[in-house]
């Protein structure tokens, strides 16, 4: 049976990128500033959430997948990679 996983075991391949680029910012971006600046965009999410998504747990819409490259100003390849 076809599982929806990556080959690691996590739900998405951009999670790890996504927690690289958010404490790289200046000053450090929390994890509920990042739900709050997604918020902005009109896109439901919570500080769980974005933990979930750091940790793999939770999938990646492609809306929230384009909206995290345009927060952090990387493509949407760059956070796949």
């Amino acid at each position: 049976m076809f599982k929806n996983k990556a080959t690691n075991g996590k739900n998405n391949i951009c999670g790890e990128k996504i927690n690289k680029l958010r404490k790289e910012q200046t000053p450090k971006m929390s994890q509920r500033m990042l739900a709050e600046k997604l918020q902005l965009f009109g896109i439901d999410v919570d500080k769980n959430a974005i933990q979930r998504i750091e940790t793999g747990e939770r999938f990646v819409t492609d809306i929230e997948l384009v909206k995290l490259a345009e927060i952090f100003n990387v493509s949407c390849d760059e956070l796949l990679k």
